[in-house]
C-alpha cells in the first residue's frame, strides 16, 4: 500500500501534496505519510513534519494490525466454510445400511461399514478401537455361540440373531453417536457391500461341503445334524 501511494503521489503536482498535508483528515495517513515523503524529495519539505510523523506512523501501523487479524479472521472463516463442505461431502453409509448388512448377512458386514465411515471422516483411533472390540467379540462371541448350540441345544438361527443383534446395538448406540454423531453426510450406496456379501455367503455355500469332509467323522455328523431343517 505504501509503495502504491508513493507512485501515486509522484503524478501529484505541488499544491496537490500540500493539500493531502493540511487536510489530512480527509485522507488516509499513509497518504499522508507518501504526501510527506514526496514533498521532501523534491526539495520542497512541510515545517511540521517531524511534529507529524510520528502519530501519523502509529494510525498506520495501527491500520496494518488491523487488516492482518481481518485476513485472520477471514482465512478462519474459509477454513471453516471448506470443513464443513467436506464434512457434507462425505459420502458415508448410514445406520440403516449397517442394520441392515448385519441382520441380514452378519455382524462383521455392518462392523466393517462401520469401520469405512471412520476412515473416511479420520478417525483413525475409534477405528482401531472398533476394530479390536470386532476381534475380541468374534473370538468370545463365536464361543458362546457353539458353546449354547452344542450343549444346550439352542436354535441356531435365534443365536446368530442373538450374535449379530448385541454387535448391532453396540455399532448404534455406542461408536455412532460418541465417533459419528450428527456429523453431515451423503447417503453411500449400498449395492457394492450387498453384492459382495452374496459372492462370499455362496463361495461358502460352494465350500462347506469341502470344509465338512476335512473334519472327524464325529464333527461331521454334529455338524450335518445342525444344517438339518
Amino acid at each position: 500500500m505504501a509503495e502504491e501511494y508513493a507512485a501515486k503521489m509522484a503524478t501529484k503536482s505541488l499544491a496537490e501534496l500540500l493539500q493531502y498535508v493540511t487536510a489530512r483528515y480527509q485522507y488516509r495517513e499513509d497518504a499522508v505519510l507518501a504526501a510527506l515523503d514526496e514533498l521532501a524529495r523534491r526539495g520542497q519539505p512541510y515545517a511540521e513534519a517531524d511534529a507529524l510523523r510520528p502519530s501519523l506512523e502509529a494510525a498506520v501501523r495501527e491500520q496494518e494490525v488491523q487488516q492482518a487479524a481481518a485476513r485472520q479472521l477471514s482465512e478462519a472463516d474459509d477454513s471453516e466454510v471448506v470443513a464443513d463442505a467436506a464434512t457434507t461431502d462425505t459420502a458415508l453409509y448410514s445406520p440403516i445400511s449397517i442394520t441392515i448388512l448385519s441382520v441380514f448377512f452378519s455382524m462383521l458386514a455392518g462392523g466393517i461399514l462401520l469401520c469405512i465411515n471412520l476412515f473416511r471422516l479420520g478417525r483413525v483411533r475409534a477405528m482401531l478401537g472398533l476394530i479390536l472390540f470386532l476381534v475380541v467379540y468374534l473370538l468370545l462371541g463365536t464361543q458362546l455361540l457353539v458353546w449354547g448350540i452344542m450343549q444346550h441345544s439352542i436354535n441356531p438361527f435365534l443365536a446368530a440373531l442373538l450374535f449379530n443383534g448385541v454387535a448391532l446395538a453396540a455399532y448404534l448406540f455406542w461408536f455412532w453417536p460418541r465417533y459419528v454423531g450428527t456429523a453431515s453426510y451423503r447417503n453411500r450406496s449400498l449395492l457394492l457391500p450387498i453384492l459382495i456379501c452374496f459372492l462370499l455367503v455362496w463361495g461358502m455355500q460352494k465350500m462347506m461341503p469341502y470344509l465338512i469332509k476335512q473334519q472327524p467323522q464325529e464333527v461331521q455328523r454334529e455338524m450335518e445334524q445342525l444344517m438339518k431343517p
